[in-house]
C-alpha cells in the first residue's frame, strides 16, 4: 500500500541516506543491496531492455527487503510513470531532463487532477481498496516523486527553471554523461565537470531541493559532506561487482 518515501521523510529529517543503481537485473540482488545497508535501489530502464514482469519481481524484493525501489525511465511517459506509480515504486528518476517542461509533464503524469493528469487506480498500491481513494489522491498529490537528473549543459542552463516546478522530490548528478556532452570525454572528474556539480548544489540549495552526489573519490565525498550534502549514490551495480571480482582475483594469484 502507498505510504510516504521512507528515505525522503528520513532525508528531510536531517538523516544521510546511500542508494545504489541497480543494472544487474536479479530480485536475489535486489535483497542482497538491501542485506548490504543500502537505502533505495534505482532499477534502471534507461539503459536495459527490461521486461515489466521482471521490474514486479524486483519490485516485490525490494519491498520485502526493506529497500525503497525506484525506477529510471528512459524520457517522460506519461503512461509509464503512471504504471510505475500504480506498481508501487516509490520514484521516478529522469534521466538528460533539460527543460522545465519535462519536468511539469512528468509531475502532472505523477499528480492526480487538479494538480496533475494522472489516471485513477485502486489496485496494487491501495492496497486493493483498502486504502480510500480520496485518502490515496490527498497522499499523492502532498508528495514529491520526480527525480531529474543533470547531464548536459542545457539541462544545467535550465536547472533554476527546473527546480521552481513542484513534485520535485531530489535531483541527481550525472557526471559522466555531462562530461561527454561538454566535449571533454568520459572524463568525470574533470574540473570543469566538478565546478558544474558545484553549481548544481548550489541551485539545489538555494531552492530548498536536496541533492545527491556521485562521489567519485575520497575527496569528493569529504568535500560533500563538508556541504552538508546527506544524499549520496554509491555508483552502478556492474562496476562495483566487477571491480571487486578482480580485486578479489588479483589477491588469489598474487605470488608469496
Amino acid at each position: 500500500m502507498l505510504s510516504e518515501s521512507s528515505v525522503l521523510a528520513r532525508l528531510g529529517h536531517g538523516e544521510a541516506i546511500h542508494g545504489l543503481l541497480g543494472s544487474v537485473p536479479s530480485p536475489l540482488l535486489c535483497e542482497m543491496v538491501a542485506a548490504a545497508g543500502y537505502d533505495f535501489l534505482i532499477l534502471d530502464r534507461e539503459h536495459l531492455l527490461r521486461g515489466e514482469e521482471e521490474l514486479m519481481h524486483c519490485l516485490r524484493a525490494c519491498e520485502a527487503a526493506g529497500i525503497a525501489a525506484w525506477l529510471r525511465l528512459p524520457e517522460v511517459d506519461a503512461k509509464q510513470i503512471g504504471r510505475a506509480l500504480d506498481a508501487g515504486f516509490e520514484t521516478i528518476v529522469l534521466p538528460r531532463v533539460e527543460s522545465a517542461d519535462e519536468v511539469a509533464r512528468a509531475v502532472a503524469a505523477a499528480w492526480f487532477p487538479p494538480q496533475g493528469r494522472r489516471g485513477i487506480s485502486g489496485g496494487r498500491v491501495t492496497g486493493f481498496g483498502a486504502l480510500a481513494l480520496p485518502d490515496y489522491i490527498a497522499r499523492v498529490n502532498g508528495e514529491p516523486r520526480i527525480v531529474p537528473m543533470i547531464e548536459s549543459a542545457a539541462g544545467l542552463e535550465a536547472l533554476p527553471a527546473i527546480l521552481a516546478q513542484p513534485g520535485v522530490a531530489m535531483v541527481l548528478e550525472g557526471a559522466l554523461d555531462l562530461a561527454l556532452d561538454l566535449g571533454l570525454g568520459p572524463q568525470p572528474a574533470h574540473p570543469q565537470v566538478w565546478r558544474a556539480l558545484q553549481r548544481i548544489a548550489e541551485a539545489c540549495a538555494e531552492a530548498g531541493v536536496p541533492f545527491c552526489a556521485n562521489p567519485r573519490t575520497p575527496e569528493q565525498l569529504d568535500h560533500w559532506r563538508e556541504r552538508g550534502i546527506r544524499c549520496f549514490l554509491a555508483g552502478e551495480d556492474r562496476g562495483l561487482l566487477l571491480a571487486a571480482l578482480k580485486n578479489r582475483l588479483h589477491d588469489l594469484q598474487q605470488k608469496n
